[in-house]
């Protein structure tokens, strides 16, 4: 394995490929250039906790640099082999091992932390829990040992399907210390998404709520999992957290009250040693044929990988308040919440409701409240943030962030710039990463206090990872050249399979190029080595022979000063093939007229080039969005066709969709840009 590079006397235009590539087939287009740059601060290099010999290191030898990371967490018996690479791409981790995650992430902290605070936890009414390492060490075994009480054991599955209360981590970890893999299914999916989860993993429990809490409205969760459950025969045992009060049925004999089984068990409970290859969790997520994948994902090199990017990507250290504004539903929250904050002793927040409820101000309020230091959040938040406006995080003291960070989705530049100035202050580091739930960790993004950044940037490769943009052929593209993103070398936290599907794991993620991982993302590296993520390869439109990126050119429309948010998606047209179709909404009080929709065709003809000018723009006070806030550009897609609309089940928004689809049919019955 050849090195990868960054700065401090590696060339980043090499990128494991041991040259710079001759430019050779290129498969995306990339027109849109960025030449800001962001050097580290000064002060923030002096204390980083990576630095360029943690690079160099892990490029000269990235095995020993994941033996390093893998001997920082606490095994029960040690590995005879660190990869075991004998049958691609079944590829085996730490072989022999055995470690417990529960331990990991609780005991071995009680020590020296156990009055530390694991988590700052508000619910969305305004009620809070300070929880120490103590108390969440009792809580995780009181609860293993309740589970067990109800047969739950060693492999058996359990679905977890709550809001962002502390019985959820708790949850995860208490599946963990004995054995039985978890599947998290986020709180604000339907019952038949539940059902289809439960129903393939064949899980014996469910551990879930009477109620939640979401914009000041409750959702229905245990009514939810009693109509998922009607088909469900596997499960036998239903634990109910009081979280309302509300209303709900019973089914004696199966449900029980969470705290009353709780209370019932000692504060103590043995963990299993499971062995490093064994099965953590399972995490849906969404497939192409309509059946979700359960992604799995192992003990011990999951929590190597989870803990080792935790720590170098955030700077962690032992003072500070860490705040990934995710939800566990998805796997940001168990990789970024639970598994490696809490491997690493970190405090961290967790927050239950919505950003903008009851204020437009809330999540500025809980950052000065707990004096939060590191802030990890989605580009989608901060572009709605942006339409609120800059006067809401004025109004609180955000003095207390040093680090910001960005996942789930390409960060357009200016909403980069926006979360620099306006919440970071001018002086925060960004760390844009990318990664997916199948890789388990961050697999590309700036390590502060080494990394020089640019805004829309994931910048380089991790140490340890392997990355490469290929042609359709496979073959490594040049400088300044798009292209399909592979993984070339496997790594700790790599998912294994798809849960009793190895054949379609085979075929989704390594039949496209030879002992290549494909990403599914399209992507770039500029002239400096620096890769652009260009968005899902099925998010590339063909204009007139140019496949073109979706990302840029939203990018492009939210630069424009009247922009908040933009999606963009391709339509069938007669003569291109595919044309532009653009869905705007706009800041504040701005507002939009047949003059501006004019304008911002013609600002994004400016800043990429008269191929990316959008052939249809409709201004919209909402896109459609999923709970954890996520554009759903396929239904967007559906309504630029006029196909009959997918599944809306799990939007947070789904009203809007009708009132899309009126403006887009007025907006064709005027006549697209000619």
């Amino acid at each position: 394995m050849s090195g990868r590079g960054e700065p401090g006397g590696y060339d980043p235009r090499t990128q494991r490929t041991g040259a710079v590539m001759p430019d050779r087939k290129q498969t995306i287009e990339s027109l849109e250039i960025e030449h800001r740059v962001f050097p580290p601060p000064p002060e923030f290099a002096a204390q980083a906790t990576a630095d360029a010999d943690l690079l160099r290191r892990a490029a000269e030898d990235p095995e020993a640099y994941w033996a390093e990371e893998a001997a920082r967490l606490d095994w029960m018996s040690p590995w005879e082999q660190l990869v075991d690479r004998s049958n691609h791409p079944f590829y085996k981790w730490f072989v022999g091992g055995t470690l417990n995650a529960s331990v990991n992430c609780l005991d071995r902290h009680l020590a020296e932390r156990a009055d530390k605070v694991a988590f700052h936890w508000e619910g969305e009414p305004g009620d809070t829990q300070t929880i120490t390492y103590a108390d969440l060490h009792e809580r995780v075994c009181r609860l293993a040992n309740g589970l067990r009480s109800l047969g739950v054991g060693r492999g058996d599955r359990v679905a977890i399907y709550l809001g962002m209360v502390p019985e959820l981590p708790a949850a995860m970890l208490a599946c963990a210390r004995i054995g039985a893999p978890h599947t998290v299914v986020f709180g604000g999916f339907s019952p038949d998404s539940l059902r289809d989860r439960i129903q393939d993993c064949e899980c014996t429990a469910v551990i879930t709520a009477d109620e939640g809490w979401r914009n000041g409205k409750t959702v229905p969760l245990k009514a939810n999992t009693d109509e998922a459950l009607t088909e469900c025969p596997s499960v036998t045992s239903t634990v109910v957290v009081r979280r309302t009060g509300g209303d709900v049925g019973w089914v004696e004999g199966r449900d029980h009250w969470y705290d009353e089984l709780v209370a019932a068990q000692p504060a103590e409970c043995e963990p299993e040693a499971m062995d490093a290859e064994d099965m953590l969790y399972i995490l849906y997520t969404s497939g192409t044929t309509g059946k979700p994948k359960g992604i799995v994902h192992t003990t011990g090199g999951y929590l190597t990988g989870a803990a080792s990017t935790h720590r170098y990507v955030f700077d962690i250290k032992d003072d500070d308040v860490y705040w990934c504004a995710a939800d566990c539903g998805w796997v940001t929250g168990h990789t970024y919440i639970v598994y490696g904050p809490l491997a690493n002793g970190c405090t961290g927040v967790l927050y239950e409701g919505a950003p903008g409820f009851p204020a437009e101000d809330r999540w500025w309020e809980i950052v000065e409240r707990y004096g939060v230091s590191i802030l990890y959040m989605a580009p989608t938040a901060i572009r709605t943030f942006m339409k609120w406006g800059p006067e809401h995080p004025a109004a609180h003291d955000m003095s207390s962030l040093r680090l910001l960070g960005s996942v789930g989705e390409p960060i357009n530049p200016e909403a980069w710039m926006w979360y620099h100035e306006h919440i970071g202050g001018g002086r925060c580091p960004i760390v844009d990463t990318w990664w997916q739930t199948e890789t388990g960790c961050i697999m590309i993004s700036p390590l502060p206090g080494v990394t020089p950044t640019k805004p829309g940037s994931a910048t380089f490769a991790m140490p340890g990872i392997s990355a490469d943009i290929v042609d359709e052929a496979g073959n490594s593209v040049g400088l300044g050249a798009g292209g399909y993103l592979v993984l070339t070398e496997p790594w700790p936290s790599m998912l294994r399979t798809l849960y009793g599907d190895d054949e379609r794991f085979v075929e989704t993620y390594w039949s496209q190029y030879e002992g290549k991982y494909l990403a599914g993302d399209g992507a770039r590296r500029d002239d400096d080595g620096y890769y652009w993520f260009l968005g899902r390869i099925d998010d590339v439109m063909n204009v007139s022979g140019h496949r073109l990126s979706t990302i840029e050119i939203e990018s492009a429309l939210v630069d424009h000063e009247a922009v908040a948010e933009a999606a963009v998606v391709g339509r069938s047209d007669e003569t291109t093939g595919q044309a532009i179709a653009a869905f705007v909404t706009l800041k504040g009080d701005v507002t939009g007229d047949e003059e501006l929709i004019g304008t911002l065709r013609k600002h994004v003809a400016t800043r990429i080039g008269p191929i990316a000018r959008p052939k249809s723009i409709v201004l919209t006070d909402d896109l459609p969005k999923t709970r954890s806030g996520k554009i759903m550009r396929r239904l967007l897609r559906d309504i630029s066709e006029h196909r009959q609309l997918g599944d809306v089940t799990t939007l947070a928004n789904a009203e809007v969709v009708a009132d899309i689809a009126d403006m887009a049919e007025s907006a064709r019955a005027a006549g697209d840009e000619d």
